[in-house]
């Protein structure tokens, strides 16, 4: 979670952002890379019930199986609540911090253990400088069994060719094993159950999410080809991706995240959740860098001469802040200055950075024009910045709001009020919600205090988010999102 505010707050630009570098790829205003196929600051429509489940809203009932097999999935998940707190201590008891490869390939290879345990086909990407990335294939189609290579993961997506293919599109689950903390922090701070609550470092963002994701899919598992009395279930193909460098700006993994995400029907992002609500728009991300260029003097015996870069600094932060608009949803800080070489020395220097947080694709457009044309208040002095938007917005489009009224639908029988909120942080689902890919966020851990001492989960809580996302994958498997990804159509007819 990537900038998120500590505790998930529910409103928007809030907290500071977590650095995002660039990826070297020229692209700006975080627009897709090559090949992809208005913004209030909250989920509009929110006031008028939105949040809340709606007749008539397209999706009031879940598909048949999940209706059929709901109760089922919830005793699953709550048998396996145990096992799911004692995966969820040994995960954040490895130590993972996103810039340190050794660590985090460590665990790597213990997730990719639970992942072949639970009858996943893994492929792991292996890089150079971040950890490894694991891609795990659940519930191929018949049609695809046994594929391999780097390609596996679109052959099993698209399903079976031929009428109707495109009811076997399959789903991407999305989650990142990074975390913020530094190596040592799990020893000396270990897992810890204190009520019902699950303490320790990385916990709430996101190893639990890890796990909800992996229980999810072994009760979907244990429900495939059992009939039973409630009939026999066939889940559609799960990609499940685990990325190790989302907490500093996604740069090795974007590309892959953006790849698998044109060949599924929906991507489920297992980030925790915002106060218990779904997360149903987040906003994009902008990393830039204010460099100003003064003239040195002496401060005593030629201030005249020079042109104080510090001064021209003060101003342009006054300028910069005064773009915050809460109307747009947009917010601008300047959270570190620098600048200058002795205070006897008019400063010939200064610089800082910029965190802008943005609804909308357009704002992130018209604030990047805006910056391009940026100029000096002293006419001595020059000014430049220099940037981009590292993470686009995740809008809610109409493909979200109908997978988000599907999380609904499903939450309603399964005894859960789901609600969905906008938050100002943002995660690897902005990436493949600006594709056009039906995207929704926070259906992980309920908790509070990510990126904070007081981190925790609630655990009672897990295996419950556990069903409700293993019975959104068994609806979009019956009922899939429209004939293509990102149609905006829910399928429902």
């Amino acid at each position: 979670m990537n900038g998120e505010p500590a505790g998930g707050a529910r409103g928007p630009g809030q907290g500071p952002g977590a650095g995002h570098g660039q990826d070297g790829s020229g692209r700006i205003s975080g627009e897709p890379a090559p090949r992809a196929g208005g913004g209030a600051p909250a989920v509009p429509g929110l006031a008028a019930g939105a949040g809340r489940y709606e007749p008539g809203a397209g999706a009031g009932e879940p598909a048949p199986a999940v209706a059929r097999l709901a109760a089922r999935l919830a005793r699953l998940t709550e048998e396996a609540g145990p096992a799911m707190e004692e995966l969820l201590a040994d995960l954040v008891n490895h130590d993972s911090p996103s810039d340190h490869k050794p660590l985090l390939d460590r665990l790597a290879g213990r997730l990719q253990e639970e992942l072949i345990r639970r009858g996943a086909r893994v492929r792991r990407v292996r890089q150079e400088q971040a950890g490894d990335h694991l891609v795990a294939r659940f519930f191929p189609d018949a049609g695809t069994r046994g594929a391999a290579g780097p390609g596996e993961e679109a052959a099993m997506a698209a399903g079976s060719a031929g009428p109707g293919s495109h009811r076997r599109r399959g789903i991407l689950l999305l989650a990142h094993y990074d975390t913020v903390w530094p190596p040592g922090e799990a020893a000396r701070r270990p897992f810890r159950r204190e009520g019902g609550r699950g303490y320790g470092p990385g916990v709430f963002d996101m190893k639990a999410g890890i796990v909800i994701g992996l229980a999810a899919l072994e009760a979907l598992a244990a429900l495939t080809g059992a009939a039973g009395a409630d009939g026999a279930v066939e889940p559609p193909p799960v990609t499940f991706l685990l990325t190790s460098d989302e907490e500093t700006g996604s740069r090795t993994s974007r590309t892959l995240i953006e790849e698998l995400a044109r060949h599924h029907q929906a991507v489920l992002v297992l980030e925790p959740a915002a106060a218990g609500r779904l997360k149903t728009a987040r906003k994009g991300v902008g990393d830039f860098r204010l460099v100003v260029e003064g003239r040195e003097a002496h401060a005593g015996n030629d201030p005249d001469r020079g042109v104080s870069a510090v001064e021209e600094l003060a101003r342009q932060i006054l300028r910069l802040h005064a773009l915050t608009d809460p109307g747009r949803g947009t917010t601008v800080n300047v959270g570190v200055v620098r600048g200058g070489l002795r205070p006897n020395v008019v400063a010939g220097c200064a610089e800082a950075a910029v965190d802008v947080r943005v609804a909308t694709l357009d704002e992130a457009r018209r604030i990047e024009d805006l910056f391009r044309r940026w100029e000096a208040v002293h006419p001595g002095a020059r000014v430049e910045l220099l940037g981009a938007f590292e993470r686009p917005p995740m809008e809610f489009t109409p493909g979200n709001q109908a997978l988000f009224r599907r999380a609904q639908a499903v939450g309603r029988r399964l005894g859960m009020d789901v609600e969905g909120t906008a938050v100002g942080g943002a995660s690897d689902g902005n990436f493949t919600s600006a594709l056009g890919v039906p995207t929704l966020d926070g259906l992980g851990a309920t908790g509070d205090g990510a990126h904070s001492q007081d981190e925790h989960v609630d655990l009672d809580a897990m295996p419950r988010r556990a069903a409700l996302v293993a019975g959104l994958i068994l609806d979009l498997g019956e009922r899939p999102l429209g004939a293509g990804a990102g149609s905006g159509q829910d399928g429902t007819g």
